[in-house]
């Protein structure tokens, strides 16, 4: 009881903006992204440095970024997760079980990407890298629904952040002892190391136990309920007001973002920046303005509510574009490298809190796993698929300075629709039961 009161009492001496995230929800969502983040490390730059020093072919090292694509087609399979219970283990709870499973399943595929011998069979080592994949997108799913079901609305947006602070200390960390441990015991034993980081997500699970605020889609498991897990995301989510006009927007909302992002590095090269300056702008500076960022967009979040906060960071992102033209205007400038690059963090970090937490509100508890995975692969999938081909030519045809315009202009549909949303009451329709106190409420 007095351990109880000590814990309250230090909490209500930290800052009001502060609060929040010592609150066992977001930080269990902070466990929870560092869990998250490490698999991509794996099959990420971890695994491009181990085949480089493997003497292996520059054009094979590169076809293994394909690995990444199972995280966009998670959402073919994420209805398992919501829908299938796993016996026995399933007494903890449909996702307590299924984030063991999961962690299981990723330190595994891990541990099986640990044995395979790159210069022996380079054919295993992809098969082990996709495996990596899979494991880890199924991780994430999980992760996500775990992560949104633990959280009340009010704290969407603060657990945004944290599982993004988690994330990235994660990836991080898991890619930097892998190096470490490489170069004294081998990358065998480096990846059987960076394995444990499946952990801290399943302890989680354990300590914090099965979110009160799960829904289970149905009671009985014949062919009809087995069907609703399938097609039940999808059918409710486009029986709601405006749900067309959400996807629009899921869609197109970052179009102009990842055109940008795209080229950076193209633009420092040409306005000859030396690696020296890219590490210390770009990497350094911009890292610690992302972090600013997640922080500031979770105290934006609770303070301005769902809609305006969105909004504004929508704006920001819009404009941190346009410093970029500025940038390639003004040619070599660190000053303005610093300016451009930490702008264009700070208002990602904000934008990433902000928009995840939208996209969080809008899952029925029922669909979870399933509508999140959904959501996050269409929110990406354009500017994967689509701008990424089309960066460089655009370039090429009109300079940078009228190409970093383009991506300003690019963003501005996306704020448009936002607002047409907002005026016509789309986005508290569009809200599921996860963004609501007890299935009722606002968008806030």
């Amino acid at each position: 009881m007095e351990a109880a009161q000590d814990v309250k009492g230090w909490r209500m001496a930290l800052p009001e903006s502060v609060r929040p995230y010592t609150e066992s929800a977001p930080l269990a969502a902070f466990f929870l992204g560092i869990s998250s983040g490490f698999p991509y490390a794996m099959i990420g730059a971890t695994l491009t440095t181990r085949l480089a020093q493997d003497g292996i072919d520059k054009k094979a090292v590169t076809a293994f970024s394909l690995a990444f694509l199972v995280y966009n087609l998670k959402w073919l399979w994420a209805w398992v997760v919501d829908g299938v219970h796993i016996p026995l283990l399933g007494r903890l709870g449909q996702r307590v079980s299924w984030l063991l499973l999961a962690g299981v399943f990723v330190i595994a595929a891990v541990a099986n990407l640990a044995f395979v011998n790159p210069q022996t069979s380079l054919l295993e080592t992809a098969y082990a890298a996709v495996l990596v994949g899979i494991a880890g997108a199924t991780f994430d799913i999980v992760i996500d629904a775990y992560r949104i079901e633990i959280l009340k609305p009010r704290q969407l947006g603060v657990g945004s952040g944290m599982v993004q602070y988690g994330w990235r200390i994660g990836s991080v960390a898991a890619g930097g002892l892998a190096l470490v441990l490489a170069a004294r015991i081998g990358w065998q034993g480096a990846y059987l190391a960076c394995a444990m980081f499946a952990l801290p997500a399943m302890l989680t699970g354990l300590v914090m136990g099965e979110p009160p605020r799960h829904r289970e889609p149905s009671e009985k498991r014949g062919l009809a309920e087995v069907w609703e897990s399938i097609a039940g995301p999808l059918v409710e989510f486009f029986k709601r007001r405006g749900a067309f006009l959400v996807l629009l927007f899921i869609l197109l909302h970052k179009i102009g973002d990842t055109l940008a992002n795209l080229t950076f590095r193209l633009l420092f090269d040409d306005l000859g920046y030396t690696n020296d300056e890219i590490a210390i702008y770009d990497i350094g500076f911009g890292f610690w303005a992302y972090l600013a960022g997640i922080f500031i967009g979770g105290i934006l979040y609770s303070r301005m509510g769902m809609k305006r906060s969105v909004l504004l960071s929508l704006v920001l992102m819009a404009v941190s574009n346009f410093s970029f033209a500025a940038l390639a205007a003004a040619g070599h400038s660190n000053w303005g490298m610093a300016g451009a690059i930490g702008f264009e963090n700070f208002a990602s970090g904000i934008g990433g809190v902000t928009v995840v937490a939208y996209f969080s509100a809008l899952c029925d508890l029922r669909f979870t796993a399933a509508q999140y995975a959904m959501i996050s692969a269409a929110a990406s999938i354009v500017g994967r698929f689509l701008t990424g081909t089309t960066a460089g030519g655009l370039i090429e045809a009109f300079g940078y300075v009228n190409f970093y315009l383009l991506t300003t202009l690019a963003a501005v549909p996306g704020i448009i629709l936002f607002w047409l949303m907002m005026r016509a009451g789309l986005i508290d329709s569009s809200v599921g039961s996860a963004g609501m106190e007890n299935g009722n409420g606002n968008a806030g």
